[in-house]
């Protein structure tokens, strides 16, 4: 069954290592986005009934309730199994989170990032440890304890014992949901954009070294699963059953559906994607134009590798695909970065290190 993915692009502030194409936009812009994200639901053609539904950004918390509402109840299929809000720590209170799930909520994913003043101060971020323990808390009164906490490892400033002290407070906090995210140094975000220039700006010279990044990454591997939150793909770990429902179509290739700006979406086919900026994605929808900006036909096998290879249970390929990639594949596994079980293909604990460069293997192949 499809999913649905909604994006809400409006933030209170602007993190220096995001990379999405969200921030801090006008305040009149955002009910013009609402009535052209309406619009642009109620146009789609209903050929089948959601199972999941995402609301991403952005920082959709601070959608107003009753907008919120609203848009949900565009969308056939409720209740669904897994609806995801993305909320930023210090936006919930008891009233927010109950009118979250007497909309269809069942899931919140909190960007923390880290639990730690310091490196929190010098990304921009404005919540402390204590304003997570205090959501987690408010969600689980309204009975919304299936919660995912972000972390990130490489911010600035960053060290084994800052590290450790986040993952302290995963334990404490006991979430049903964990991502540990390795931070992506590019031009799309102000920090990667200093890095790259070799500047000073945004505490780039303290960014970690690559080796205590891989080193943050693999403690939290090991503890997580300690603390019974299974790894389950490069970046997600979950307690028994709670893997993101919607998040495992990508990695699947189920499809999906997303609306509003820069929104992505599968047919099993064709892959297209929505103009990036809101003030356009508003313009060409209200003036009854199409919002799509691009679109190309998928490719399916050469996906399912660089894909599918992100989860831990990895892929089963078809006796021409084995034969199809039979180089790549040798390599990867005399190289220790691919193991063979049966007929099960997976990236060795090493090769989730080096994921990207043996993704690249079966692009090119």
């Amino acid at each position: 069954m499809p999913g649905v993915y909604i994006s809400f692009p409006f933030c209170s502030q602007k993190c220096t290592y995001c990379n999405f194409a969200s921030g801090v936009l006008p305040r009149h812009l955002e009910s013009e986005y609402l009535r052209a994200l309406e619009q642009e639901i109620l146009a789609h053609r209903w050929d089948w009934t959601p199972e999941t539904v995402y609301l991403g950004g952005g920082t959709p918390s601070q959608m107003a309730p009753e907008s919120l509402e609203r848009l949900l109840a565009l969308i056939p299929g409720a209740p669904w199994r897994e609806t995801t809000i993305e909320a930023a720590p210090g936006s919930i209170s008891a009233e927010r989170a109950a009118r979250w799930r007497g909309a269809g909520i069942n899931r919140v994913s909190l960007g923390v990032q880290s639990f730690v003043a310091a490196e929190l101060a010098r990304t921009g971020r404005k919540h402390r440890a204590e304003t997570v323990a205090a959501d987690a808390g408010a969600l689980r009164a309204c009975g919304l304890g299936n919660f995912n906490i972000d972390l990130i490892a490489g911010l600035p400033g960053q060290t084994r014992e800052s590290w450790r002290e986040s993952l302290n407070w995963i334990e404490r906090l006991k979430p049903a949901h964990v991502s540990v995210y390795m931070l992506e140094v590019d031009e799309d975000s102000r920090l990667g954009r200093e890095i790259l220039a070799g500047g000073g700006r945004y505490s780039a010279a303290l960014i970690p070294s690559d080796e205590l990044i891989v080193e943050c990454y693999e403690t939290a591997v090991d503890r997580l699963r300690g603390m019974g939150i299974e790894q389950y793909e490069i970046s997600n770990f979950a307690r028994p059953g709670c893997e993101s429902a919607h998040n495992l179509k990508y990695w699947r290739l189920e499809p999906y559906r997303g609306f509003g700006a820069d929104a992505h979406s599968f047919d099993g086919r064709w892959r297209w994607q929505n103009v990036e900026t809101a003030q356009e994605y508003v313009r060409r929808v209200l003036s009854g134009n199409s919002p799509v900006a691009d679109m190309q036909e998928a490719k399916p096998i050469e996906e399912r590798f660089f894909v599918g290879l992100r989860l831990t249970s990895g892929i089963q390929p078809a006796p021409e695909e084995w034969r199809q990639y039979e180089e790549p594949i040798r390599r990867g596994l005399d190289g220790g970065l691919l193991e063979r079980d049966g007929a099960i293909l997976r990236l060795t604990r090493r090769g989730v290190l080096l994921s990207n460069e043996i993704f690249s293997e079966f692009v090119q192949a």
